[in-house]
């Protein structure tokens, strides 16, 4: 533990801690809005960053091109997001994969592991559609070809919103299971 808060005190702890509550604070707004979606029946319109650049501007009064700047920091969050998120997709798949590999089976697991990332990497894209600003959207709406999106968006927040309170109540009951490690937080 000692050398957790070490490490927290130097510029690559307080970078780490920097994103950290920079996603924290972007993972809260996701549940709120897909709370918000599934109570009222809607899609979102708008991407966060752009969003959130124009609530600065209308109410902090920080004056900034929006256009300019939500569109590059939406295409290198969604880049981070996407790029993160099949990382932990392989570990994940790498691990479990590793625990019932066999020599005769390696290549029934690597077709496996491939169909398994193809279709993750095509939901990746397609969901990452409502991050991006509405011109972006229209290219992988183009390019997809006529998917009903507004039904995918839909399920993706129902499927988010079960996953992400699962995770806040088991790492709750995780938390509540060894209260002594946790006392030097």
């Amino acid at each position: 533990m000692k050398e957790r808060i070490e490490y927290t005190k130097t510029l690559k702890g307080r970078y780490f801690n920097l994103l950290g509550y920079f996603f924290s604070v972007y993972c809260s707004y996701k549940i709120f809005m897909a709370t918000i979606n599934i109570i009222f029946d809607r899609v979102g319109k708008k991407d966060p960053i752009t969003r959130g650049f124009e609530i600065a501007v209308d109410y902090l009064g920080i004056q900034f091109d929006v256009k300019f700047w939500s569109q590059h920091i939406s295409f290198i969050l969604v880049g981070i997001i996407v790029v993160t998120s099949i990382r932990g997709l392989l570990i994940t798949l790498t691990k479990f994969f590793y625990a019932i590999s066999s020599s005769k089976s390696s290549n029934v697991i690597v077709l496996g592991l491939a169909q398994i990332m193809g279709m993750y990497f095509i939901s990746s894209v397609l969901l990452m559609r409502m991050n991006m600003p509405a011109e972006y959207r229209s290219i992988i709406t183009e390019v997809l070809g006529d998917l009903q999106f507004n039904f995918y968006h839909r399920w993706f927040d129902v499927i988010f919103l079960v996953s992400a309170l699962s995770s806040i109540g088991f790492l709750y009951l995780a938390h509540k299971q060894a209260p002594e490690r946790n006392t030097y937080l």
